[in-house]
């Protein structure tokens, strides 16, 4: 569906999955809660069945993931999900595993919601503290099929915790006999808090919250706060992130010190902070090759330094006055504005007046070298970090951070720091620590990250810096007043609509077409609401549509057109991906009638000399596009009765015309070697534009060096239906001279080109042009595979072009002369099986040949259906049956379908098809399109039940062995089962089973020394007769192919001396355990005194060993009675 819709082009909204994207985005309310309950009370039935277990969480999961992105819709619910599911555990009658059920549950449900907010529901009363701990404690840390249950206990530990009595007084019960000791809660607590962060699971994560819970109790914290640090300092010192276990421990100390220093207060860490900072240092977390161990170094890093500066809000950040929508659009309209707030000078003095510690510049030093971390989640926190340092700074550290970030934007820098960059932007904008005197700084640069894309090999690498730049966008059209933003909007409108139209990724032209509604919004982007109607967030979803459909609207307003050409000519037809600068010329063609005079004074003197210059892909696409809008010139120069003139660039050397680019580009031998593949369509393409602009150059000597259909019916046609003899025989010469060359590329060439011919110039040649095909299909030589199927492909162009006549001459039509050559030239290439390193590339050859023969049957069967004769038919319709019982899916199901249209065409019906009735029977009208021809299940049974018409038993078996002894399991096997089945009807039938024998050893007879049968046809059938065996010995005769005596090891195992001194070691044993099963089969039938001689041979004998030693006398000296 994706493929069609991309293909169309028309869709706005993409075809199918827009839809469903939208459905699921506008759900309004949770309408599964009656299912959900009646689900939760069945649990304690169904657990004890897998079957319904597995149906009931598979079902819960499908109805909680249609709330993922619209979860607060389950807020009125989650109380009583949860109250029912803590029912269940708590129940003392619920087995083990109805409570890990119910926790799974909760684990679904958290996920859904967010543990942050679903984990303050758990009930957390003085009397749930210590159920909770022991059942806890009861749990297997490392048991993997019951995570969720830790998970989720953890999690409701943590809101145990905050109960606000003194956890000392839960010791009560302790006795003070010193013989028996327990261990405090608070201790208990701890332990398994520490325990559980290095555990490798996701309880891991519910550790570190219960931690950031538990250890910033005020109790908790005068006595285990220093302790823990200690604990976690030392952990991170010791451990290594080289091993798996090293990194689990590491990742639970630093998340477990993040929770601590963001949810402590501030005065209470620090005094610990420097320590912390000192070691993170030492142990050069930012340096880890584990991406989670950095970002949780940049997390904690932005922790310590928020934990050095006061927790106040910057004075001096640019404040909005007005965040409402419908305020800004009502002001906007009324002409008036809400001014942004300025702060006091003398509060904002005062309120800077204070130090800062140095490590803050460590802090901020380590943030900054974050921002360009390879890992997306490290440069996104890092950025994050950024802004909330910045806004606890004064103005002129927090301007000299605004200037580090901008370093990030130099085309030194990777996309890892641009995009690090602009995160850090828009963290900064969002949260008004980006004052308007940086925007003539900033904007700039933006605009050069919406079109950032650095090329990578034959890739390239920035979506992800254009996907940022749209974000910061966003981020600044909700930040800044309209006021501030209107010396750039245009700009800014400009880039984005660029992006949201012509980027190559989805996810950027999404985003820039959200961001296209935000800056819209502000009621300054010019036509800004038609845009954001136009090229809405699923519109921009289909390529095509957006390069030839949303385009040419936002052309129509002069702001856009200009920007959205110099776009397409500067960054899209030098584009690394070749679908992109055939979309960008198309475009180039639908925007040509919004500014005609711009392209033709402006463009096409940009592009005729790109055209000639030295990189391919900008040769590529200049060639493209001069072709493109040359058309479009021409097309709206006929509609206004308006000539453009095209300014040519002149230099010193030459002048260039656009119908001089093919010239000089077959000339200088640029559609040869490297890039030829690209260059010779784009050549092509040119000539058949310049051909329909009809661009005068007939007297152009050098014009004659290519040729299209286009070309011959506008340049060489100087009557209607009558071609220059002249060019006639000068072109047909050059390709039939072609045919000839060493070159596999110059024939394939020079065969398209003799099908591409028009009708007027084939008259007169056709019997020169025929043989020269027919030559080329002759030759069966590897390197020119391509050329045979080309060969075939441009016969069946060339006679349906020229047309059928019974009557008419062998140089003008086809008609009796030449119909047997055609016919047979074609089924000639149906034998083509030649193999090289690619494997069986004559299958290329036959696949034309099919194509070809059902053409040029229908085309004859229209007009002359007398032309075709019983050997003819008989012939085609035999090879096309051998074909489709052949073990390659994709050639089997052409041959099947060409098969089938044929004997099912009746406009007229293609006469003498040998059995019609009986196949008629086989592939009904009615059931023959539904047939899967690509699937051996469904095409062998129909296949083999043309075994039963003496016409194409032969073919149709000769097929079929070499499917049956194919190496694809599906084909052997549907195959095999289907030529059995058949065999089991005849069985009965002596007639019958004699015509199969007899016809089977023919096709083995027929092809003695031919590799592609034999090595299949030995495992045909492993029932034989004295003449299969005879022929099997003789196959085998001094052979030395090792597959082949394998194969034949099944027939000739009765005959163990022709193998047994084999000159290969597994041959001679392969033989010998055959003998040895055969033996034990057939003992009844054997003289007993033979029988032991030979089985003590067989078993005494080392059949590995290489000397001339071994003992197979006795084997050799009893062949009689063995057999």
């Amino acid at each position: 569906m994706a493929q069609t819709d991309m293909d169309s082009g028309e869709d706005g909204g993409g075809g199918g999955e827009p839809e469903v994207i939208a459905k699921t985005s506008v759900l309004g309310g949770f309408t599964e809660s009656t299912e959900i309950r009646a689900l939760i009370s069945s649990l304690p039935v169904v657990h004890e069945n897998i079957v319904t277990l597995e149906s009931a969480i598979e079902r819960f999961l499908v109805i909680m993931d249609r709330y993922q992105e619209q979860p607060h819709l389950l807020d009125p619910h989650l109380e009583w999900m949860l109250n029912l599911l803590l029912e269940l555990i708590r129940s003392e009658q619920s087995p083990p595993l109805l409570v890990h059920l119910g926790f799974k549950f909760l684990y679904i449900i958290s996920k859904v919601r967010g543990y942050k907010i679903f984990m303050q529901l758990f009930p957390h009363e003085v009397a749930d503290v210590q159920p909770v701990l022991d059942l806890l404690c009861r749990q297997d840390p490392r048991d993997p099929e019951t995570w969720e249950t830790r998970y989720m206990l953890l999690l409701w530990l943590s809101m145990t915790c905050l109960i606000p009595f003194d956890l000392s007084r839960l010791d009560g019960h302790l006795t003070s006999d010193p013989s028996q000791t327990r261990e405090p809660i608070m201790d208990r607590i701890l332990a398994i808090a520490k325990s559980y962060l290095m555990v490798t699971d996701k309880s891991r994560d519910a550790a570190s919250v219960l931690v950031s819970k538990f250890v910033t109790r005020p109790d908790v914290k005068l006595k285990r706060l220093g302790d823990f640090l200690d604990w976690s300092l030392t952990t991170i010192s010791q451990a290594s992130d080289q091993t798996m276990g090293g990194t689990v421990i590491l990742d639970g100390a630093l998340q477990s010190l993040a929770q601590l220093f963001k949810h402590g207060k501030r005065d209470d860490f620090l005094q610990y902070a420097p320590v912390v900072l000192q070691c993170l240092d030492q142990c050069h977390v930012a340096e880890s090759s584990q991406a989670t161990l950095r970002k949780l170094g940049v997390k904690l890093v932005q922790r310590l330094g928020l934990t050095f500066l006061k927790p106040r809000l910057a004075k001096w950040r640019y404040q909005r006055g007005s965040r409402s929508l419908a305020a800004n659009l009502s002001l906007s309209q009324s002409g008036s504005t809400v001014q942004a707030v300025s702060p006091d000078m003398e509060t904002q003095s005062q309120e800077e007046d204070y130090d800062i510690p140095e490590e803050v510049e460590n802090v901020i030093e380590q943030l900054l070298g974050g921002l360009k971390d390879k890992e997306t989640i490290v440069r996104w926190s890092a950025a994050k970090g950024i802004g909330r340092v910045t806004g606890r700074l004064p103005r002129e550290l927090a301007d000299e951070v605004v200037g580090s970030v901008l370093d990030c934007f130099s085309f030194q820098e990777t996309d890892n720091a641009w995009h690090g960059g602009c995160l850090a932007l828009a963290e900064l904008g969002r949260r008004g620590l980006l004052v308007p005197s940086r925007l003539p700084d900033v904007v700039p640069l933006i605009l050069k990250a919406l079109v950032y894309d650095e090329k990578r090999g034959a890739c390239s690498v920035g979506s992800n810096v254009r996907d940022a730049a749209c974000y910061v966008c966003w981020a600044f059209a909700r930040a800044y007043e309209p006021t501030e933003l209107k010396p750039f909007v245009t700009q800014i409108a400009c880039a984005l609509v660029i992006t949201a139209v012509f980027d190559r990724n989805i996810n950027c032209r999404r985003a820039a077409s959200v961001s296209d509604h935000s800056v819209s919004v502000s009621g300054t982007f010019p036509y800004g609401i038609d845009i954001v109607v136009a090229a809405d967030y699923f519109a921009v979803g289909n390529l095509n549509n957006c390069y030839l459909s949303i385009s040419v609207y936002i052309a129509s307003f002069p702001e856009y057109t200009r920007p959205m050409i110099d776009h397409l000519v500067a960054m899209k037809i030098n584009h690394w991906d070749g679908v992109i600068r055939q979309l960008a010329t198309k475009a180039l063609h639908n925007l040509t009638p919004q500014a005609p005079d711009y392209m033709a004074t402006t463009v096409m003197p940009q592009l005729l000399p790109i055209a000639l210059g030295i990189d391919l892909h900008s040769r590529h696409g200049a060639i493209l596009a001069s072709a493109e809008i040359s058309h479009a010139l021409y097309k709206l120069a006929n509609q206004n009765n308006r000539y453009f003139t095209v300014h040519l660039p002149v230099s010193d050397q030459y002048v260039v015309r656009p119908q001089q680019i093919f010239v000089v580009v077959v000339v200088s031998c640029l559609c040869r070697g490297f890039g030829g593949e690209l260059m010779r369509p784009a050549v092509c393409s040119l000539i058949e534009n310049m051909s329909l602009s009809k661009m005068p150059f007939k007297d152009d000597p050098e014009a004659a060096v290519s040729a299209l259909a286009a070309l011959c019916e506008q340049y060489y046609q100087p009557q209607p239906g009558m071609a220059d003899p002249q060019m006639q025989e000068v072109l047909v010469s050059q390709y039939i001279a072609g045919l000839k060359s060493t070159e596999v590329l110059t024939r394939c060439g020079s065969a398209l080109a003799l099908g591409s011919l028009p009708r007027f110039m084939i008259h007169g040649k056709l019997h020169q042009i025929l043989s020269g095909l027919q030559q080329s299909c002759s030759q069966r030589e590897v390197c020119f595979t391509e050329a045979r199927r080309d060969a075939a492909k441009a016969m069946a162009q060339v006679c349906v072009t020229s047309g059928v006549s019974a009557q008419g001459g062998s140089d003008s039509v086809v008609c009796e002369g030449n119909v047997s050559a055609v016919y047979g030239a074609l089924l000639d290439c149906m034998t083509d099986y030649t193999l090289d390193s690619r494997g069986d590339v004559g299958a290329w050859v036959r696949e034309a040949a099919m194509t070809s023969l059902m053409e040029v049957t229908l085309c004859v069967v229209g007009t002359a259906p007398q032309l075709l004769s019983p050997d003819l038919v008989n012939g085609m319709m035999c090879s096309l049956a051998q074909q489709s019982a052949e073990k390659i899916d994709r050639y089997r199901a052409h041959a099947g379908s060409v098969f089938v249209r044929l004997l099912h065409s009746n406009n007229p019906a293609v006469p003498h098809i040998p059995h019609r009735e009986e196949l008629l029977a086989i592939f009904p009208t009615e059931g023959a399109e539904g047939l899967n021809w690509n699937a051996p299940s469904q095409a062998f049974p129909h296949i083999t039940q043309l075994l039963r018409l003496p016409q194409y038993q032969y073919h149709t078996l000769l097929g079929l062995t070499v499917s049956v002894g194919g190496l694809t399991e599906s084909t052997v096997r549907f195959s095999s089962q289907s030529l059995f089945d058949h065999l089991m009807l005849i069985q009965q039938d002596a007639a019958a089973l004699g015509q199969f024998s007899e016809t089977l050893l023919h096709v083995f007879r027929d092809n003695l020394r031919n590799d592609r049968y034999t090595h299949t046809h030995t495992h045909t059938l492993h029932q034989f007769c004295v003449d299969l065996l005879s022929l099997c010995k003789e196959e085998i005769k001094k052979s030395k192919d090792t597959q082949k005596l394998r194969s034949a090891i099944a027939e000739d195992h009765s005959q163990p001396g022709v193998i047994s001194l084999s000159f290969s070691l597994q041959i001679r044993k392969t033989t010998a355990s055959q003998v040895y099963e055969m033996l034990l089969t057939y003992d009844d039938v054997i003289d007993p005194d033979v029988m032991d001689d030979v089985m003590t041979s067989l078993s005494d004998t080392n059949w590995s060993v290489e000397s001339g030693d071994r003992n197979s006398i006795s084997v050799r000296a009893h062949p009689r009675s063995l057999s």
